[in-house]
């Protein structure tokens, strides 16, 4: 049924030979190319000691900042959307104002000098979420902020704990001592990587 109606004729091309060896396009044999041992690699670990902990948070806040904020908003979002409407409207409006500004030091030469000695970007972005707080909570969604904040700051802290490192690695490298601490080695080489 699925040819009806149509003539099938011979194909006038030759119709390439495969070798009986596996070779590539290059001509070597594919078994003469050693295969990779798979591991999987798991980026949370429980950290060693208390002062492990706080290195991985301060390295994870920095690293992270913008995804953490983002989780935060998505969620202070979502439960001010059954019930405070003004406030949300103020949450986006300020969300607004922080991302204008966050462009303007991007679309700004970096030696401009209001922007790059006089004011500070933590600062400012500071300013910002407190005066997101204060409308919060003059637009009496100040439980919510709270509630917010209870549920997902915990999570974040978490994440920032047990997130090892910032790049996957796949094997140890022996140190010259053969003490057995190794160094770890990025999946990907920089040096061979092509740009």
């Amino acid at each position: 049924m699925a040819g009806h109606g149509t003539i099938q004729r011979p194909s006038t091309m030759s119709t390439p030979t495969t070798p009986t060896d596996p070779e590539d396009s290059t001509g070597k044999n594919r078994d003469d190319f050693e295969r990779p041992e798979f591991r999987l690699v798991c980026p949370f670990s429980i950290p060693s000691s208390t002062e492990a902990a706080s290195l991985r948070i301060i390295r994870n806040l920095g690293h992270f900042a913008l995804y953490y904020t983002h989780f935060v908003w998505i969620v202070l979002f979502i439960a001010l959307i059954p019930e405070r409407k003004v406030s949300l409207i103020y949450l986006v409006i300020m969300t607004y104002v922080a991302s204008l500004y966050l462009l303007l030091l991007r679309a700004l030469p970096p030696n401009f000098y209001l922007l790059d000695k006089s004011i500070d970007k933590s600062i400012v972005l500071g300013l910002i979420a407190v005066a997101t707080m204060v409308e919060l909570i003059v637009t009496e969604a100040g439980l919510h902020l709270v509630i917010t904040l209870a549920a997902t700051v915990p999570i974040v802290l978490i994440h920032a704990v047990l997130w090892v490192r910032e790049d996957f690695c796949v094997e140890e490298r022996t140190g010259g001592g053969g003490g057995g601490g190794g160094e770890l080695v990025p999946l990907v080489d920089v040096s061979t990587a092509m740009v």
